[in-house]
């Protein structure tokens, strides 16, 4: 839809921000690439993967839905996991609509009670998702539903399950309909407001999760160099993947160099597939002591540096 064609619409368009938040693991990464189509937000089985606030962008007739991804909300015990909570709730309070996930098989257990508690403070609408349904049976789900509406009443309730599908079309058009009037903040056919060379880098750091979820812990962190156009229309990136100490460096690089080169082989062929060129990949490891301490780490992340 052109400018031109959205104005003479008028408002007849909507758009708004939603923002998806719960417990670490809940399945919003799923959920946000299961809405667009497409991927645009690393999906990891390790907790806390999700770091910055990535926005996937949805047309839905008429409507623009920008879903914001934030992080798992938990318990903080670094700096880094203040940053990431602060960062969660900062977008829920900034969204247009918020959407509270919980997990059918794990229910309303401590981390998901604080977050409806907290959630309580959002003067937004706020919607109930129940993710991963087809893992519990028909009553334990509605007595679940009950039990959250009791404790904070929703606009609406949606049980899914993101990686089937089930449920995320009846979703996607809600959303279309909830969000406010007014004109697309986005390109129609942009699916992501994250440059390409960060999302470059998390789909990196989701194949060393992928790879090492058991051997390295997640604080490491993965930067993109430099991405250059080349003649021949491929392009060339250059990563830095970064640990805090030796033992993980040689982690990373596996014996003889055999985890990084698969970790770089599996990276470049779905970061050629988004970008629809032929990508060269080059991969370098590299030590930095207390990273997570360095205020420059969080702002790449695109994280506020919380001070003590």
């Amino acid at each position: 839809m052109t400018a031109e064609q959205q104005a003479a619409r008028g408002a007849e368009t909507r758009c708004g921000f939603v923002a998806l938040i719960g417990a670490p693991n809940v399945g919003k990464s799923t959920l946000v690439n299961a809405l667009v189509g497409s991927k645009v937000t690393i999906v990891s089985r390790k907790v806390q993967t999700t770091r910055a606030l990535i926005r996937g962008i949805v047309i839905e007739g008429a409507s623009q839905i920008i879903l914001v991804d934030t992080p798992g909300i938990f318990s903080p015990k670094r700096r880094l996991d203040r940053a990431m909570v602060t960062t969660a709730w900062s977008g829920a309070h900034d969204a247009d609509l918020v959407c509270v996930l919980l997990d059918a098989k794990k229910g309303i257990d401590d981390e998901a009670q604080a977050i409806i508690d907290r959630a309580a403070s959002v003067a937004h609408e706020k919607i109930l998702i129940v993710n991963k349904v087809d893992l519990v049976p028909r009553e334990k789900l509605l007595a679940l539903v009950a039990a959250a509406n009791d404790k904070l009443p929703f606009a609406r309730t949606f049980m899914i399950s993101a990686i089937s599908g089930d449920g995320v079309d009846d979703l996607r058009r809600t959303l279309a309909e909830m969000v406010p009037p007014g004109p697309f903040h986005y390109p129609e056919d942009q699916m992501s407001d994250a440059p390409m060379r960060h999302l470059a880098a998390e789909i990196t750091r989701e194949k060393i999760y992928s790879h090492l979820h058991q051997e390295l812990p997640y604080q490491s962190t993965v930067e993109t160099d430099s991405w250059t156009e080349r003649k021949d229309g491929s392009i060339r990136i250059e990563q830095t993947i970064f640990v805090e100490r030796d033992s993980q460096r040689k982690i990373v690089l596996g014996k003889a160099g055999a985890t990084i080169k698969s970790i770089g082989a599996q990276s470049r062929k779905e970061i050629a597939e988004i970008t629809g060129v032929p990508v060269h990949l080059f991969l370098f490891v590299k030590v930095r002591e207390n990273w997570g301490d360095d205020p420059d780490r969080y702002r790449e992340m695109g994280l506020e540096f919380p001070r003590e």
